[in-house]
């Protein structure tokens, strides 16, 4: 049994355990969109399933400064429980999903949503939003120019965390593998702590990629 993982309730409701706000973004953003929602329900904490699984971070002994007791000590044999159990499944969902609209003749692009904390080991992060990418040359500029041309927002590029083979997982294996348009899209936690926050976010970037999606018809990309 997971239980609490020996955490006070404190710490699991902190940004270690989950990206804050970022569920309710894509569930109105994929109801606005018509866009396919496969979201992980469990913490990071138990197995971060955007982590290659041989990554020390897949399952975590510490989190920024907190240590993780229920993680300590865990035998090979509970570590591919985990894997098999949550991690798995999530990515056997998208690898499907991907599959029946490539044999449909459905164009897609995958999009990661998650958030981000303000402070991290005591830095102040600047950015409203931060767009993560590698491979992909043809969505993350578009996407970068579409959110530098709003006049309050402050952008990263990259920022604060790059796609890499190392760090990452959804986008290496289940977009950059296939050739597919891509981007990951972080936002910073206290913009959408709220249920406001989080419409507010989801119908402007709703917005954004309806533009990306003309421009994209217009050149012939998808």
């Amino acid at each position: 049994m997971l239980g609490d993982l020996g955490l006070p309730d404190s710490e699991r409701r902190r940004h270690i355990g989950w990206d804050i706000g970022i569920a309710g973004v894509a569930e109105q953003m994929a109801g606005a969109l018509g866009a396919h929602l496969i979201a992980q329900r469990y913490s990071r904490l138990v197995i971060d399933c955007n982590r290659p699984p041989e990554a020390p971070s897949s399952i975590p002994i510490i989190s920024e400064a907190t240590t993780v007791p229920g993680n300590e000590g865990l035998s090979r044999d509970e570590a591919e429980a985990r894997r098999r159990e949550i991690f798995d499944p999530y990515h056997q969902r998208i690898r499907e999903t991907i599959d029946q609209r490539q044999r449909d003749g459905v164009p897609t692009v995958l999009v990661a949503l998650h958030s981000f904390t303000p402070v991290y080991a005591g830095i102040a992060r600047p950015w409203h939003i931060g767009t993560l990418y590698q491979k992909d040359t043809r969505l993350p500029p578009l996407l970068l120019d579409f959110l530098r041309a709003e006049p309050d927002l402050v952008v990263g590029d990259n920022e604060p965390y790059a796609v890499s083979d190392a760090t990452d997982y959804t986008i290496p294996v289940h977009a950059e593998a296939r050739g597919l348009m891509n981007t990951g899209i972080e936002i910073r936690q206290d913009l959408i702590s709220d249920q406001a926050g989080e419409t507010q976010w989801a119908e402007r970037l709703t917005q954004i990629f309806g533009e990306i999606e003309a421009v994209l018809k217009t050149k012939g990309l998808i």
